[in-house]
């Protein structure tokens, strides 16, 4: 039967499964068979984003002082200011972006039930509410595990950049998928070269591989075999040529002086690295947005450099041709509270929101949803987490709908059938 089953298409085998599934167990394993791809295109879109550049504002970025202002009761600390093209105002130190606001789209209905910083970073990241019987994936871990390995380079195929985990991770997906983390942009990738000349180092690696190789015969399974591929892969990263990349002093002073000193903006500028040398998904972390106190002054220092980072990576990008196969997206855990509080701050608030994307696809100078008078409430549009990550997964060409089964046997798909926002594309 296994044989028969195996000589059978792909979407026929899916057929099948679903069917015998459906039979025996009275539940669909593949939504609607899977078969979207195939009986229609996918979409406006799709597939264009090659890369992804992931912007995470740590802290909860306030959508009322960036992407939403408003006039009323609830305005901030300064005026908004105009855009382009169909961007109405930008918060008042968005001097920058304003200027590039005709490439970029802004989804301002995003809501969420999640007011806490962790759950928020999860839900955002993976498109996932955290459980504690498993770790979901990061889209990094889901592109490598539908559209494979980079041919022809020894990099990873996911970087986060600003910071000492991978949080979350390739979840329960192989190592190997893992996004390497890049603590500080400025030195690179640490720890990679041999502490041991190549003849001792050679030693080492034949004693290792002798001493486990008994273990991998006694236990073949996919675990044992994935973990042998990511000390391989390591090895491999370890003397490859590609690590120039990481090496930021290669960057003109003049390019590294644009992108700002900042751990952001050198960060900003190794994303542009990356992408060029085909690394598929880097996040690049910013924190310094969970502005309790003192907003004006807080926006002051971090918005501003959000804010001229950002619009230095957009115009670097189409300077050099690669905004049209890149999607830079910029993402939060929530927002932050309409009202200002008793400490001239704003607190948190997932109820209404905004995100931010550019390239790979995405319309210029677009307001995707929008938000009441005071950026109290979704008014039009809502989106989710599970639709935002549903939208970068169908921009970068992955089949959002289909189920992948974990290793606990349990069904998952892209962003948890979220919707992608297929407004937003050109």
């Amino acid at each position: 039967m296994k044989t028969e089953l195996n000589k059978l298409s792909p979407l026929a085998r899916r057929d099948f499964i679903m069917r015998t599934a459906q039979t025996a167990l009275g539940v669909t394993v593949m939504p609607a068979l899977n078969l979207r791809a195939a009986a229609a295109a996918p979409g406006p879109g799709y597939g264009k984003a090659k890369n992804v550049i992931f912007l995470w504002m740590n802290g909860g970025m306030t959508h009322i002082d960036t992407w939403d202002p408003k006039t009323g009761e609830t305005k901030g600390p300064t005026a908004p200011i105009k855009g382009k093209g169909g961007i109405d105002y930008l918060g008042g130190t968005m001097t920058k972006m304003a200027e590039v606001s005709d490439k970029i789209t802004i989804v301002r209905s995003m809501s969420s039930k999640t007011g806490v910083h962790d759950a928020g970073t999860y839900i955002m990241k993976t498109g996932y509410e955290p459980r504690g019987t498993i770790v979901h994936p990061c889209m990094g871990a889901w592109a490598s595990h539908f559209l494979g390995r980079i041919k022809g380079v020894t990099l990873p195929d996911s970087v986060i950049v600003n910071s000492g985990s991978a949080f979350p991770g390739a979840g329960f997906f192989p190592p190997a998928s893992s996004p390497i983390p890049i603590a500080n942009p400025q030195t690179g990738l640490q720890n990679i070269k041999q502490t041991s000349s190549e003849l001792h180092f050679k030693k080492r690696v034949s004693l290792m591989n002798e001493l486990d190789d008994s273990f991998r015969k006694k236990y073949q399974s996919e675990e044992v075999k994935a973990y042998t591929e990511f000390y391989d892969e390591t090895m491999k990263l370890m003397k490859s040529e590609d690590l120039k990349v990481f090496d930021l002093a290669q960057e003109s002073a003049d390019t590294r002086a644009k992108y700002g000193n900042s751990s952001f903006g050198q960060g900003a500028l190794l994303a542009r690295r990356l992408v060029q040398s085909g690394v598929r998904f880097i996040e690049v972390q910013f924190g310094g947005w969970d502005m309790h106190n003192n907003i004006d002054q807080a926006l002051g220092g971090t918005g501003q450099t959000m804010d001229s980072v950002f619009a230095t990576l957009i115009q670097d990008l189409a300077a050099t041709g690669l905004l049209e196969s890149t999607m830079v997206v910029m993402g939060s855990e929530f927002g932050r509270t309409p009202d200002i509080n008793q400490n001239s701050g704003r607190d948190h608030y997932p109820l209404a929101y905004s995100t931010v994307f550019a390239g790979g696809g995405v319309k210029g100078g677009f307001v995707y949803g929008a938000t009441d008078k005071d950026g109290r409430r979704v008014a039009d549009k809502q989106a989710t987490p599970m639709d935002f990550q549903a939208t970068i997964g169908h921009a970068m060409g992955l089949p959002v709908d289909e189920v992948v089964m974990s290793p606990s046997n349990r069904p998952f798909t892209v962003g948890d059938k979220g919707t992608p926002l297929l407004d937003i594309f050109a």
